[in-house]
């Protein structure tokens, strides 16, 4: 692809203090000026802020965050402590050909918060846009949640992928998953609204069955309308490698060639 012009789009919501988290996802961000960092680089190695250049040192950044906030993917750890069998794999052991690979956009913009995205809005989908699901495709779930984060019931307005769905998904050779909502699954506050009033099965049903397949899926993804076509591109989501993490924050792109004539 070097020797093709190509677009690249951010897939990407921005870490910020942001309350519309949940807790404990809410990110803490505490931002060091120059002033700043040059006094405490003069109290930790003791010295005058007067012999540094111009007086001023570099601006730096803090930030305590859970490695499921803002746009990130999530290990098969995540799910639960084994796989198939065996020991779940952490973020770090995620292989990177996961991570990257041709992506298929699915548009389920018609389903509503809370609805489940079923089998047949999938194969819908899929004959809209003529496509046969190869192994090792990514799959994009257009909701287009994300376009509401700033919201304060974001969490309620989320469509979700079922259980079923995501086997059908599985079943075609797929082992990566994305969503522009705020879960795989419903919002979590619609679910724990569901299963106090007595359905357990559809409390994190897609996490859940991480436990029995294995595949990774990416969440709080964005700008999936700025996709120019439904095939054709190819995604990026290489999460942060995190020693031992459940999942990591990425910064998602979407890579799709341009027509050397345009």
């Amino acid at each position: 692809m070097t020797n093709k012009k190509i677009r690249l789009i951010d897939l990407s919501i921005p870490v910020k203090n942001f309350a519309m988290e949940r807790p404990p996802f809410v990110p803490q961000i505490t931002y060091w000026d120059c002033n700043e960092t040059a006094r405490r680089m003069c109290s930790a190695f003791g010295f005058n802020v007067k012999d540094i250049p111009g007086g001023i040192h570099l601006n730096s950044d803090w930030v305590s965050m859970s490695t499921h906030s803002a746009t990130h993917v999530d290990a098969p750890w995540h799910f639960g402590p084994t796989c198939e069998g065996k020991t779940a794999r952490t973020i770090d052991q995620v292989p990177l050909e996961w991570c990257y690979g041709e992506g298929v956009l699915l548009d389920v913009t018609h389903k509503k918060g809370g609805e489940i995205i079923g089998i047949e809005d999938l194969q819908a989908a899929l004959k809209k846009i003529d496509h046969h699901l190869v192994p090792g495709e990514i799959v994009l779930l257009r909701t287009d949640a994300t376009k509401h984060y700033d919201e304060h019931d974001f969490d309620m307005i989320s469509p979700g992928l079922g259980r079923k769905s995501l086997l059908w998904l599985l079943d075609q050779g797929i082992r990566t998953i994305c969503i522009d909502a705020n879960n795989l699954d419903v919002g979590t506050a619609l679910m724990v609204k569901r299963l106090k009033e007595g359905d357990k099965e559809q409390f994190y049903q897609c996490h859940y069955l991480g436990r029995e397949k294995e595949y990774i899926h990416a969440e709080k993804l964005a700008n999936f309308d700025q996709i120019p076509r439904p095939t054709g591109f190819y995604v990026a989501l290489f999460p942060v490698k995190v020693e031992k993490a459940s999942g990591g924050m990425c910064r998602a792109v979407a890579i799709v060639p341009e027509d050397e004539s345009t």
